[in-house]
């Protein structure tokens, strides 16, 4: 094996050039499939028309939904992956990669077949009207036929990750990425499939992921690879992988509750077009918040590792570093919409209406935005040392402490802007939580982290 694809080598190697070996390769994944889903919204605005764009942001919601069962595996398994290899557990990093393969396809099958069954009554609920109802119903038919897919390629990308392959994980979504964007204008413009087109580009283009990601698993070479019995499930590893995972698992789950608040509330005080709006909104702020992800996917082996190492010094390092990579993503974010608010909104759409109000909710959902980064670093570092439940409240606590209670008072007097305001001041309130859970838990653990080494 080489000394760059092994493990061991986040215990010793200098954490700023670990940062960057793990980091980059995440950041690039995450922001290459958030330009995706920018550039797919782009195809879809154009080609389809700007309701197209609202029955996508219908979409929103139930897509963190697909998320969220995913990520309940994917981010207990990397996790305790990562813990594994720090303990030199060899053995117990292989048997967490076959529990998480199954847990993966379990998990589809099951959301999967419920969800189709109950589609239309699910894309009503979650704010879709008689015109944005059909563009919903295309869309999520062909996604969540594809959640086995899915959910295996993110699933096993993340351990991938995390058992020290971080540039072949990177390829993974160059890979399916590129597909799509090849594929996702031939099935719009040429084939005129609509929606369904996008979704089924996006199908297609995993399936390419998922075979990349088995493949570096079923070969004998790779340092952690699936033995012939994967397929025996441990109860004790499907707990734990359940708990660690319960965080990024209950913040998507909460994602969705409050877009749906969302959508309902522009619903009512602004129609199928204010939603539209918030579906470009939303894939611009995504693209910063997905890159800081990326950033703590390359954090959390390192964090982990050296955790169960008990090195601590390397892993206060690790966080402090993380904090700043974090915040100086978030207030780039900032700065380009708060600067070109019009320009961005029109990358969407030729419809001036949904472009102006766009623009106008902007400058508003971003005014605070530089903090977010902090926030997401923050609680995925609790994650990453198995600290689940101060974790799992850092995850609800911008959303369901803060963000549901301004969202549900705020419109009534504001309107539309009601909803826009709600966001930077659960960004402010969630930022000061977290710091202060920091601050507590460091002067709680200050000799432990002085004098383990």
């Amino acid at each position: 094996m080489s000394q760059q694809n092994n493990p061991h080598t986040l215990g010793t190697k200098s954490i700023g050039k670990l940062l960057l070996q793990y980091s980059i390769p995440a950041i690039i994944g995450m922001t290459l499939t958030s330009i995706y889903n920018i550039i797919d919204s782009i195809f879809i605005g154009h080609g389809v028309g700007p309701m197209a764009i609202s029955g996508l942001a219908i979409t929103f919601p139930f897509m963190n939904l697909v998320m969220a069962f995913c990520t309940l595996v994917a981010g207990g398994g990397a996790t305790i992956s990562s813990i594994r290899l720090g303990e030199k557990n060899l053995d117990g990093a292989t048997s967490v990669l076959g529990n998480t393969l199954m847990l993966c396809i379990t998990n589809a099958l099951f959301f999967g077949t419920i969800s189709l069954i109950f589609l239309d009554d699910i894309l009503l609920f979650f704010g879709a009207s008689e015109v944005t109802l059909p563009y919903a119903r295309d869309f999520m038919q062909v996604i969540l036929f594809g959640t086995p897919i899915s959910y295996i390629m993110i699933g096993l990308n993340n351990v991938m990750r995390a058992t020290g392959y971080p540039k072949k994980a990177m390829m993974t979504s160059m890979v399916t990425v590129i597909a799509n964007i090849i594929l996702a204008p031939i099935f719009i413009f040429h084939f005129h499939w609509g929606i369904r087109g996008a979704a089924i580009a996006t199908v297609l283009s995993q399936s390419i992921g998922m075979v990349w990601v088995l493949s570096h698993f079923i070969s004998q070479k790779s340092y952690v690879h699936l033995r012939n019995d994967f397929w025996k499930m441990n109860i004790r590893i499907v707990g734990h992988i359940f708990s660690i995972g319960m965080a990024p698992f209950l913040m998507n789950l909460c994602t969705c509750t409050i877009v749906i608040v969302i959508n309902v509330s522009l619903q009512k005080y602004g129609g199928d077009m204010a939603i539209g709006a918030y579906g470009i909104i939303n894939r611009l702020m995504t693209l910063f918040v997905m890159t800081v992800m990326g950033l703590t996917m390359g954090l959390q082996p390192i964090i982990g590792y050296n955790y169960g190492a008990k090195k601590m010094k390397r892993v206060k390092q690790a966080l402090r570093l993380g904090i700043i990579s974090g915040v100086s993503i978030t207030s780039t974010g900032f700065l380009i919409c708060e600067l070109f608010p019009h320009a961005v909104s029109a990358m969407f759409t030729n419809s001036n209406e949904l472009i102006n109000m766009a623009a106008a909710g902007i400058r508003i959902t971003i005014m605070l935005f530089p903090f977010v980064g902090c926030q997401i670093v923050i609680s995925n570092f609790f994650q990453s040392i198995g600290k689940v439940k101060v974790s799992i409240f850092l995850s609800l606590s911008r959303q369901l402490v803060y963000l549901l209670p301004f969202l549900l008072l705020l419109p009534k007097k504001y309107g539309v802007s009601g909803v826009w305001a709600s966001m930077p001041m659960s960004d402010f309130f969630a930022f000061f939580t977290a710091v202060a859970c920091l601050i507590i838990y460091l002067r709680r653990n200050a000799s432990h982290y002085a004098t383990i080494e």
